[in-house]
């Protein structure tokens, strides 16, 4: 089967994420900027965004290619401050067409957040959060940063791309 990567990212994480699975995979990796590349061309999908204020970055492009994409498998990974729970599965299937969710594999990843290079309004509001959570370690992550980046992190995305595609083709 021909897969391919196709990302949208906010700061670099989530593209730092889609190409160590691109060199992991040899599949091709495309920014959901990129208006050349059309996801109908491939059989499977790997697809992969942030999570910005409780929300898939991505949803707008998913939207206007969910004729392309609504028939293939999909592994989608997220990338947040927030871990693997219940809140951030709330997250994403609330952000996704209903009628994707029971074709996709969801893989949360952890990101990272420098506050200094963030947007004043992604800073202020992070400010906002930070304030307002009774969780004194998310507070803390909120208002000074974090990075949780691993490039390890991925063997799960691995593993099922593995289950899509003949495996002579995984380079890990």
């Amino acid at each position: 089967m021909k897969g391919a990567i196709f990302f949208s990212s906010k700061y670099g994480s989530t593209a730092q994420y889609a190409n160590w699975i691109g060199e992991a995979t040899g599949l091709p990796v495309f920014d959901t900027k990129d208006k050349k590349v059309n996801p109908f061309e491939y059989d499977f999908l790997v697809l992969g965004c942030p999570i910005i204020y409780y929300k898939l970055y991505n949803r707008k492009w998913m939207k206007a290619n969910l004729a392309s994409i609504e028939n293939k498998p999909i592994i989608f990974f997220t990338v947040s401050g927030a871990g693997p729970g219940p809140k951030l599965d709330d997250w994403f299937a609330n952000s996704i067409p209903k009628k994707l969710i029971s074709k996709i594999k969801h893989v949360a990843l952890h990101g990272r957040q420098i506050p200094k290079e963030l947007t004043w309004f992604d800073r202020i509001m992070l400010i906002i959060a930070g304030l307002k959570n009774p969780d004194p370690v998310a507070r803390k992550e909120e208002l000074k940063g974090f990075d949780y980046m691993d490039k390890s992190s991925i063997k799960p995305i691995i593993d099922l791309v593995k289950q899509n595609i003949n495996c002579k083709y995984i380079k890990v």
